[in-house]
């Protein structure tokens, strides 16, 4: 099971366009059908907010969305607390609330988490700064880029 957040897929659109890859997006679209592909309600907010075209394709596939559980609000919340993040004082260089609302989804499946955000090969001190892949960690959770997942399926696409 993997969830993919708002930076993989738009990227993926992006610089893999489904009139350039076809057999890439109907891979895609057969991993959304199957269940093993979902993106988390925040992902797919903002993927309509950045790539209408994108949020659309997404649409007509129907894809799984995953809901923002209780639970998920929860364990949201728990990573906010030990990022040391207090009310809405997010640094504009680590995760927002959307982040932690889609790693709390993809850990609540359990589900690897889809991200293009970069890894930080050195974390920085003040945990506020800390990017999607290193919260996963934090929280036990896997994160791959989207070239990453695509490898994964050990397929041509061309």
């Amino acid at each position: 099971m993997h969830h993919s957040d708002a930076s993989s897929i738009v990227h993926g659109w992006d610089n893999y366009p489904p009139e350039v890859f076809p057999k890439l997006w109907d891979w895609i679209q057969e991993q959304l059908e199957a269940g093993s592909l979902e993106l988390p309600q925040p992902a797919m907010q903002e993927v309509h907010h950045v790539s209408p075209d994108c949020a659309a394709w997404l649409v007509q596939v129907s894809a799984p969305t995953c809901p923002v559980t209780n639970a998920a609000v929860q364990r949201a919340a728990t990573l906010k607390a030990s990022l040391g993040i207090q009310n809405d004082q997010y640094h504009p260089k680590g995760v927002d609330e959307n982040d932690l609302l889609i790693i709390a989804c993809a850990c609540e499946k359990p589900a690897k988490l889809i991200s293009n955000e970069e890894k930080q090969p050195t974390l920085p001190s003040d945990k506020k700064r800390y990017k999607i892949p290193a919260v996963c960690s934090l929280a036990g959770s896997t994160c791959i880029s989207f070239l990453e997942y695509v490898k994964s399926a050990s397929r041509s696409f061309g």
